[in-house]
C-alpha cells in the first residue's frame, strides 16, 4: 500500500485568542472523522494554530481507498419472482440498478423471510479525487463570532488571505471566496516572508525559519521556559496564571519573554488593581517575592525576537505607567466620596429596562436576604450584617475604579467598605456576593456573603423569568445558568435546608406588578423549578452521580437542594445493597401499578374485601405524619426508614389480593390505594426510574 503526506493551511487575519483552542480541537476532530468516513488509513494527524493560521498535516495517508465488495439487499423473493418462478420486473430492475443482471442474484433468509441479494464491487477512489473535498471541512468549522468581508457571502472567523493544500509536492485544487490553493505560505508579519512549500513534513521547520512557531504547545513551553529563566536570574517568584498563559501563547507567533518595572509608589494601590491592570489590560505576569507580596516588576511576552528588547521593555513600562497613574487617581478620588453618596447614584443606573434600576434591585435583594436569613435561623448579629451587606453590596458600581476596571466590582467594594469603616464581615460579603464567578470558582466563605450572593442571584433569575428573559440555546445574556449553578453550589456546599421552591414563590411576589394572572404566575414558577432542576442535574453529573439516580430524585418537588444530594447519595448506595431489595421491589411494584389508577378516584374503606387491604391502608395512614416530618426536616435516611414501615403490608397485600379485580369498583379502589402510597413514595424519589443492580443478584 502506497502512502502520501498531506498539508492543509488556512491563512487569515489575526484571530481572537479566546477562540483558538476550540478551533484547533474542531480541526483535528473533523479531519479524523472525515478520513474515517472515507475509509482512508493514516499514521498520524498533527494540527497547528497561530494567530494568523490554522493547519493540519496528515502523515502517511493511504493513497487510495481499499476496493470493496458490498452485499446489496433487494425485495423479498415472493416479490422478486412471478407465479411461474421467473424473475419479476422488480428483480430485473433491482439488479440493473446495481450494475448487475439477474444471473448475479442469490437468495438469503432473514428472520424467516427470503430476500434477493447481489454482490457489488466498488473500486476505491484515489486521494487525488477525494482530497479537494477538505474544503467542506474548513467551511464546517464553527466559531462563537463570525464576520463577512468585501463582497463575499461567507461568514468566517476572519478574512481568508491564503490557502495551502499539498498532496506531497502537488497542489490540491479548490478555492474559498476566490482564494485559490497553492504552495505559498507566509511567515511572521514583520520578521518573515513568503515561503514555497514542497513537502508537508517540512511545514513546521520552514515556518520556524520565518519566525513562526506553528505548534501552540511549543510556544507555551518557550514562554514558561523564559519565565523560569527570569525567576532564576532575578530571584523573583512569577506565579503562572494558566488562563493568561493560554491567551498569551495565542497572541504571538514567535514568543520572547522580557521584563519591565514600575515605580514603587504604585504598590500603595490595592494589589488587586495592579494585578488586574497587568493581567487583564496588558497581558503581563505580575512578580512577587517568596511571601507573595507584589514587587514593582512585570513579565511580558513579545511577538518577535530579543533584538532591541530593552526598547520594547521601556515602551511597555510607559504604557503600564499611564494605566497605573489613572488607577492611582481613581483610587484617591473614590475615597473622597461616601457609601451613602454612591448608593444615591444607583437610582440612576438601569439594571434592566423592565426590572428597574440598580437601586430597585438592591431593595429587593435586601428583602430576599432577610427572608433567607430568617429561614436559616440566623441570630440578631448575623441578621444585621446580612441586612447591611445587602444594602450596600452594589455601591462600588458607581466608583471611578470599577467604571474603568469592571473586573474589580465587589473587590473594590470590599476595599472601600473597609476604608469607610464598615464591619469586616460586611465588607467581605460585598466581594463574596459575586461568587462563584463560574462553575468551578471559589464559593463565599462567610455566611453573610453566601446569603447575599444567593439573594442577588435569585433576584436576577426570578426577575428575568418573570419578564420573559429566559435562556434559550446558547443565548443567556444575563448569565442566568451560571447564577443558578452558583445558588445550587452554595446551598449544597453549606448543606442548608432551604426550600428553593417556596423561596422562588415568595420572590415572585416582589414582581407581582409584572404578572397579574394566576395562571401565568404558575407557569413562571414551573419554568423556574424546571430551570433549577436542570442546573442541579448538571452539578450531580459533575459529581459522578448516575443518570438514573438523578432522574429519580429530580422527579420530586424542588424543595431542598442539599436534600436532593443526600437522597441521591443514599439511593446510589442502596442500588447494590441486597438488604434493600425487599423494599425496592415493594415500592417499585406499587409505583408501576399506580400508573393505571384514575387520579380523581378516592379510597373507600367500605369497598375493602380482605384484611390485607385494611392493614395496608392503616399502615399508610399511620406513617404519613412521621414521614411528612422527616421530609420537612430533610432527613433522607429517616424518611426512607419510615417508608419502610409499608414494605411488609405491601407484600402481604400483593400476596393475597388481585388488584385488577373483575369488579370495576373494587379494582379502582385498590388502584386508588396504591396511587396514594405511590404519591408518598415519589415525594422521596421515583424509585421506578432506577436500574436496581441488586435486583439481578
Amino acid at each position: 500500500m502506497t502512502t502520501t503526506n498531506v498539508l492543509f493551511e488556512v491563512g487569515l487575519e489575526e484571530m481572537p485568542a479566546r477562540f483558538m483552542n476550540d478551533t484547533e480541537a474542531q480541526l483535528k476532530e473533523k479531519t479524523e472523522a472525515w478520513l474515517n468516513d472515507l475509509r482512508l488509513n493514516y499514521d498520524s494527524i498533527t494540527t497547528y494554530i497561530t494567530p494568523r493560521r490554522f493547519a493540519v498535516v496528515i502523515k502517511q495517508l493511504q493513497s487510495k481507498q481499499d476496493d470493496q465488495e458490498e452485499e446489496v439487499k433487494g425485495p423479498a423473493e415472493k416479490i422478486a419472482k412471478d407465479e411461474n418462478g421467473d424473475w419479476s420486473k422488480a428483480a430485473v430492475g433491482f439488479s440493473k440498478g446495481q450494475g448487475k443482471n439477474v444471473e448475479d442474484i442469490y437468495i438469503k433468509d432473514i428472520d424467516g423471510t427470503n430476500y434477493i441479494f447481489v454482490k457489488k464491487f466498488i473500486e476505491g477512489k484515489s486521494v487525488d479525487e477525494l482530497l479537494p473535498a477538505f474544503k467542506d471541512i474548513i467551511l464546517d468549522l464553527h466559531f462563537p463570532k463570525n464576520m463577512r468581508w468585501a463582497d463575499q457571502n461567507l461568514r468566517f472567523i476572519r478574512p481568508i488571505k491564503w490557502l495551502v493544500a499539498l498532496n506531497n509536492e502537488n497542489v490540491i485544487p479548490f478555492d474559498i471566496t476566490g482564494v485559490k490553493t497553492g504552495q505559498v505560505t507566509y511567515g511572521h508579519r514583520f520578521l518573515g516572508g513568503k515561503t514555497v512549500l514542497s513537502d508537508p513534513l517540512q511545514y513546521e521547520q520552514l515556518l520556524e525559519q520565518e519566525y513562526v512557531i506553528a505548534d501552540a504547545a511549543k510556544r507555551e513551553q518557550l514562554i514558561v521556559n523564559g519565565i523560569k529563566q527570569l525567576e532564576k536570574d532575578k530571584g523573583w517568584t512569577i506565579p503562572i496564571d494558566y488562563e493568561l498563559l493560554n491567551e498569551v501563547k495565542h497572541l504571538v507567533e514567535y514568543p520572547t519573554v522580557f521584563s519591565g518595572t514600575y515605580h514603587e509608589s504604585f504598590l500603595e494601590i490595592p494589589k488587586e488593581v495592579l494585578i488586574t491592570s497587568m493581567k487583564e489590560h496588558q497581558r503581563y505576569f505580575p512578580v512577587t517575592n517568596n511571601n507573595g507580596d507584589l514587587l514593582p516588576f512585570f513579565v511580558a511576552v513579545r511577538n518577535g525576537t530579543d533584538e532591541h528588547i530593552e526598547t520594547v521593555s521601556r515602551g511597555n513600562e510607559k504604557v503600564l505607567r499611564a494605566r497605573l497613574q489613572d488607577a492611582q487617581f481613581f483610587y484617591e478620588e473614590d475615597q473622597k466620596l461616601s457609601i451613602d453618596r454612591n448608593i444615591e447614584q444607583l437610582s440612576r443606573m438601569v439594571f434592566q429596562e423592565k426590572l428597574g434600576t440598580i437601586a430597585d434591585k438592591v431593595s429587593r435583594v435586601t428583602e430576599i436576604a432577610a427572608m433567607i436569613s430568617s429561614k436559616l435561623g440566623l441570630d440578631d448579629q448575623e441578621l444585621r450584617k446580612v441586612k447591611r451587606a445587602a444594602e450596600i453590596c452594589k455601591f462600588d458600581l458607581v466608583t471611578n475604579m470599577v467604571t474603568e476596571f469592571t473586573e474589580l466590582q465587589g473587590v473594590m467594594g470590599r476595599k472601600y467598605a473597609e476604608i469607610f469603616g464598615e464591619d469586616k464581615d460586611v465588607a467581605q460579603a460585598i466581594e463574596e456576593h459575586y461568587m462563584p464567578k463560574n462553575a468551578n470558582a471559589k464559593l463565599p466563605e462567610s455566611v453573610t456573603g453566601a446569603v447575599v450572593s444567593i439573594a442577588d442571584k435569585l433576584d436576577t433569575i426570578v426577575g428575568c423569568f418573570t419578564v420573559g428573559l429566559i435562556p434559550s440555546g446558547s443565548q443567556d445574556p444575563y448569565a442566568l445558568r451560571r447564577q443558578a449553578l452558583g445558588v445550587v453550589q452554595i446551598v449544597s456546599d453549606r448543606k442548608w435546608k432551604l426550600n428553593i421552591s417556596d423561596i422562588l414563590e415568595q420572590i415572585q411576589v416582589l414582581f407581582e406588578s409584572h404578572v397579574k394572572e394566576e395562571a401565568e404566575k404558575k407557569q413562571v414558577h414551573h419554568q423556574l423549578e424546571t430551570f433549577f432542576k436542570q442546573r442541579t442535574a448538571y452539578i450531580m453529573k459533575e459529581e459522578k452521580i448516575e443518570s438514573d439516580i438523578i432522574d429519580a430524585v429530580l422527579a420530586t418537588e424542588l424543595k431542598g437542594v442539599s436534600f436532593l444530594f443526600a437522597k441521591a447519595s443514599l439511593l446510589s448506595a442502596k442500588r447494590n445493597d441486597t438488604a434493600f431489595k425487599d423494599k425496592q421491589e415493594a415500592f417499585v411494584r406499587v409505583l408501576n401499578l399506580a400508573k393505571k389508577a384514575e387520579p380523581h378516584y378516592l379510597v373507600n374503606q367500605e369497598l375493602f374485601v380482605n384484611e390485607e387491604e385494611h392493614n395496608l391502608y392503616k399502615a399508610y395512614n399511620q406513617m404519613k405524619e412521621d414521614y411528612a416530618a422527616t421530609l420537612q426536616s430533610q432527613a433522607a435516611e429517616e424518611a426512607l426508614e419510615v417508608l419502610g414501615r409499608l414494605v411488609n403490608p405491601i407484600h402481604q397485600f400483593f400476596d393475597n389480593t388481585m388488584v385488577m379485580d373483575e369488579n370495576l369498583q373494587i379494582r379502582e379502589n385498590r388502584l386508588a390505594l396504591l396511587l396514594a402510597i405511590a404519591q408518598e413514595i415519589i415525594k422521596f424519589a421515583d424509585l421506578a426510574e432506577i436500574n436496581w443492580k441488586q435486583s439481578q443478584a
